[in-house]
């Protein structure tokens, strides 16, 4: 596994070039290669307490993924992970799983969630991740819902 520098800033922290190229690298990923057409900027990427961490590669974002912070009875001091993605000719190189394992040591010791396309549900079971629910569709693409025990 190689080892990367990820970088983890609140909205605010992030320098604005910066902010655009994770959003341009996000739609690239999810709108236009999955062919999902969906509202990408959803809003919760301005939450005071969501976290965005990425790396870089050739002078630009390459790899990237958000921690959200959970509300409600059920959930309140858990994580959400989400948005986890790296750039076509960048995967198979380990920046994933860099990203992972910085999410989870941001994480600490709470529970953390997330909703994996089913066919990576094995490679995030690899993080303590288990399936925890059946599998639904979103945006045409199979997910399954997916917790992590505090440890």
């Amino acid at each position: 596994m190689s080892e990367y520098d990820v970088h983890l800033a609140s909205f605010d922290e992030l320098h604005p070039r910066t902010a655009y190229l994770l959003w341009q690298l996000r739609e690239s990923v999810f709108v236009v290669e999955q062919s999902c057409p969906y509202p990408e900027l959803d809003g919760l990427d301005l939450e005071p307490a969501t976290r965005h961490l990425w790396v870089e590669g050739e002078g630009a974002p390459v790899g990237y993924l958000r921690i959200l912070e959970t509300a409600g009875p059920d959930a309140a001091g858990q994580a959400r992970i989400g948005r986890v993605l790296v750039a076509k000719p960048w995967r198979g190189r380990g920046l994933a799983e860099s990203l992972m394992r910085a999410a989870l040591d941001h994480v600490g010791s709470r529970p953390s969630v997330l909703d994996a396309q089913s066919h990576l549900a094995h490679w995030y079971g690899r993080f303590g991740f288990e399936v925890v629910g059946p599998e639904f569709v979103e945006d045409g693409i199979p997910h399954v819902p997916m917790r992590r025990a505090a440890a």
